[in-house]
């Protein structure tokens, strides 16, 4: 099995576990507004999400850029920087009293957020199914010497 395939299976889980964690935002914030949760219990579950996903999507461009995957790098960098500067200015966490205020302003950027992440899953499968192709094809003639 090939390091490249090895590298698009572990993006592919990446990109997966930030793709469900966005999406469980997404859905604690449509109950906050239809009022099946109290803003102190979503506002908590969410927090609780913001700095592993920052931390894994960090990883993720940083692999990208070790990798030498620059246009992949140069896509998941913008989000990245904008996380950064979210983490650095201490607006990354969702405040109890200003939740409603602010919901429908988060319930856009999740939702852009998650369609970034879909677009960044088509990419990683498309390159995950090369490279399984290209894995299998290269591996017969390894065959032949036997």
């Amino acid at each position: 099995m090939s390091f490249d395939l090895i590298f698009w299976v572990l993006c592919f889980f990446f990109d997966l576990a930030l793709l469900s964690s966005n999406f469980y935002q997404l859905v604690i914030l449509s109950d906050l507004e239809a009022d099946y949760l109290n803003p102190f219990e979503s506002s908590s579950r969410i927090n609780f999400l913001i700095v592993p996903e920052f931390i894994v999507h960090g990883v993720l461009c940083a692999i990208f850029l070790l990798t030498w995957h620059w246009l992949l790098f140069l896509i998941t960098l913008p989000l990245a920087c904008y996380s950064a500067m979210l983490f650095v200015n201490k607006r990354h966490l969702i405040d109890v009293t200003e939740v409603f205020r602010a919901l429908s302003g988060e319930k856009k950027f999740r939702l852009i957020k998650l369609g970034f992440y879909l677009f960044l899953l088509f990419i990683i499968i498309f390159r995950l199914i090369l490279s399984a192709f290209n894995s299998l094809t290269s591996d017969e003639h390894y065959v032949d010497l036997f």
